[in-house]
């Protein structure tokens, strides 16, 4: 798995582009379009689709997190330049109030393929789990062949999200918390909306407000 981090906005929210290894890509493969994921383009819509082309990609969706502007802001152009679907959890779709091909639910299966087309090898693949608390429809997608997470803004290297928003909830934090985030293993990587990627080891080391939960504090 490629990963393309932008940084964008006052807020400094993580925009990615997740592609399969192309090093590893078959001749065949090599010859056409590589298919991507773009997780929460919230800025810099114009920046982005030059890498998209730049890079020729082929994009098979705008995934979102969560619906706040600092993350979905640049969706809509982007879906209308790119010609390609947008994703969002159905708790934020009202929110997000843009067009939405997708509406995304806990334990979807989100996939493309590179490679010889039958192993499966290089193909990227994301389960959505739905972590409620910064919003109602927050979710975090998970590759576990990789030993990656995109958090959006669930959990970041030092801290949580908020939950005193109009939608945010400390109880479902907590369940987001113990229930899924807790479970992943050391060697588990986070790409959170903000802030630099970090494993779980360094997370279970410095997140202040993780740690509160997990212990019971």
């Amino acid at each position: 798995m490629e990963i393309k981090r932008f940084i964008g906005g006052i807020l400094q929210a993580n925009c990615y582009v997740v592609s399969p290894s192309r090093a590893k890509a078959t001749d065949s493969a090599a010859s056409a379009k590589t298919p991507c994921f773009i997780i929460d383009p919230g800025y810099y819509a114009p920046k982005i689709a030059k890498y998209i082309k730049d890079e020729d990609f082929a994009p098979a969706g705008i995934i979102l997190t969560h619906h706040h502007s600092d993350h979905s802001g640049a969706a809509a152009h982007l879906r209308k330049e790119l010609d390609c679907p947008v994703m969002i959890h159905r708790e934020d779709a009202d929110r997000y109030g843009g067009e939405v091909e997708r509406l995304l639910e806990e334990g979807d299966v989100l996939t493309f393929g590179c490679g010889d087309g039958k192993s499966g090898k290089h193909d990227v693949k994301l389960t959505v789990l739905h972590t409620p608390g910064h919003t109602r429809g927050g979710i975090c997608l998970l590759s576990e062949r990789d030993k990656v997470c995109f958090t959006g803004d669930t959990i970041f290297n030092v801290d949580l999200g908020r939950v005193d928003l109009d939608d945010g909830s400390y109880e479902e934090m907590v369940r987001s918390i113990t229930e899924v985030c807790d479970k992943w293993g050391n060697d588990m990587t986070i790409y959170p909306g903000h802030g630099d990627p970090a494993t779980m080891k360094t997370v279970r080391k410095i997140n202040l407000e993780f740690l509160e939960i997990v212990n019971g504090n």
